[in-house]
């Protein structure tokens, strides 16, 4: 190995710090941060399962895309991204492994080489795929987003999460195809790319490497253009299998293709108001790729290729030369390491403090937009309801004045109708008695004498009468009580004259 190749390697972990892949939690719904690779932010629904983790991929800062990743087959699931074409750019091959993934106590919040991870990641492997699982086998580690769709560092799509295994023939196929699309297809056909959502995905197999990495029985992609009025959506399939072209669906079939029979774009991508005639030049185009394909699978199979890196061996990911030791390089290696070290450390360190820095900003930076916004909220919430408090009553001022109107003419109909029972009512009584009534305080008066007069004459009689009753009574006892004495005074005389 010699000194340039040392010095690459120093750039390429010094660039490896900036490259960060977060694991999203399982209590969050989507992906965080890179929900903006989703159509209308909203991941597909009915993919996700058991012994799957969501991760968004970082570089510098930044939102690359986000990759849902089966811990049961080590392959993803599916990757989503946004697709504006890059201009081309070398790149070397360096394959990153998530250490929270084997390890969720892992002090490393960013995806690391695995060298680097084999002393400090504890369970390293038992979650995800390694680099060694591909080794002398018959399959390459294949990007479900490739590298040569990358507007940013290409080694942000370096990450083994991001690749699932496939064959040297059918990774050169995949990649073709799918530059061949964006080029010619979806990008002219979606406004230039800026509002074109890609997922691409792999359904697993029955068979794996090494018994470790799932084979996908075959690759998907789905596109969906979000551009007003202009929108569509297609899907893509391509089988493992050699001699298989890539074929063209609708979403719709595609999600009945795939496991749990998902939906991939919330409400279709705009079903309703998608362009017919931009998805009749995409299916044209698909189909000069389809051609294409055949073409070159029949040129394959009737002359070897002339030179071991052909047109589609260009879109494939750089394979890192082979090594050579020497004294020379080793001893080299041994001096660069530890300045390489030195150099990572302090990197972290000055990342670290600005990115506590910038931390801190932005925590005050949101208290005070918080308790402005806060305050602002409070405050129209006070306006409107003074507002709204005032305009009903105003509102209410006729309803009263109109309440009163009623009462008073309720009452006056009432009165009226009073007056009138009490009329008829009068109307009815006989004229001979109300004559009657009308004379009556006459009679009475006139009668008042007269009842005295009687009322006199009675108590004169009745003293009357009871002198006359004492008196009679009186004149009889005297009577009786003569006739008593003038017996016995007859009876004495005779009595004494016979004495005699």
């Amino acid at each position: 190995m010699g000194p340039a190749r040392w010095l690459a390697l120093g750039s390429l972990l010094a660039l490896g710090s900036l490259l960060e892949g977060r694991l999203v939690g399982e209590q969050d719904a989507g992906f965080g941060e890179c929900d903006q690779f989703f159509y209308a932010g909203t991941p597909p629904a009915g993919l996700a399962a058991e012994g799957q983790v969501k991760i968004c991929q970082r570089s510098e800062g930044t939102e690359r895309f986000a990759t849902l990743y089966s811990t049961r087959d080590r392959i993803p699931v599916y990757s989503a991204f946004r697709a504006p074409r890059p201009a081309p750019g070398g790149v070397e091959q360096r394959w990153l492994v998530e250490p929270q993934i084997d390890d969720p106590n892992s002090s490393f919040e960013e995806v690391i080489d695995e060298a680097d991870a084999i002393t400090s990641v504890n369970n390293l492997g038992s979650q995800q795929a390694l680099n060694a699982d591909y080794l002398d086998s018959d399959y390459q580690r294949g990007q479900l987003y490739p590298f040569s769709l990358s507007k940013d560092l290409h080694v942000a799509t370096f990450t083994l999460t991001n690749a699932a295994p496939m064959t040297r023939s059918f990774q050169a196929r995949w990649y073709v195809n799918l530059n061949s699309l964006m080029d010619r297809a979806l990008t002219p056909q979606c406004g230039g790319g800026d509002d074109l959502y890609i997922i691409t995905g792999a359904v697993p197999s029955d068979h794996k490497v090494k018994d470790k990495v799932t084979i996908p029985e075959f690759v998907w992609l789905a596109a969906c253009c979000a551009v007003p009025g202009g929108g569509w959506a297609m899907g893509f399939v391509q089988h493992t299998r050699d001699g298989d072209v890539i074929e063209d669906v609708m979403v719709k079939d595609l999600e009945k293709l795939l496991p749990l029979n998902p939906q991939l774009f919330q409400n279709n991508c705009g079903e309703t108001e998608q362009d017919t005639e931009k998805m009749r030049k995409i299916l044209e185009v698909v189909n000069q790729v389809q051609d294409d394909e055949r073409r070159a699978q029949a040129q394959e199979s009737a002359s070897p290729r002339s030179s071991p890196r052909s047109d589609k061996s260009a879109l494939l990911p750089p394979e890192a030369p082979e090594e050579r030791s020497s004294f020379l390089g080793t001893l080299l290696g041994f001096i660069a390491t530890p300045f390489i070290k030195l150099f990572q450390l302090i990197y972290h360190l000055v990342a670290g403090i600005l990115k506590g820095i910038m931390y801190v900003l932005w925590y005050v930076t949101k208290q005070v937009m918080h308790g402005i916004e806060s305050g602002l909220c409070r405050l129209g919430s006070a306006i409107v309801s003074y507002f709204l408090v005032i305009g009903q009553e105003l509102a209410s001022i006729p309803w009263k004045v109109l309440k009163v109107i009623v009462k008073i003419i309720r009452a006056i109909l009432r009165i009226l109708c009073c007056v009138l029972k009490a009329i008829c009512r009068l109307l009815g009584i006989p004229v001979r008695v109300l004559v009657d009534v009308a004379t009556f305080p006459v009679y009475t008066m006139g009668a008042i004498p007269i009842v005295c007069k009687d009322i006199a004459m009675g108590l004169g009689g009745a003293i009357s009468l009871l002198f006359d009753t004492a008196f009679g009574t009186m004149g009889g006892l005297f009577q009786v009580v003569f006739s008593v004495f003038k017996r016995i005074g007859y009876r004495v005389p005779f009595d004494n004259s016979g004495e005699l």
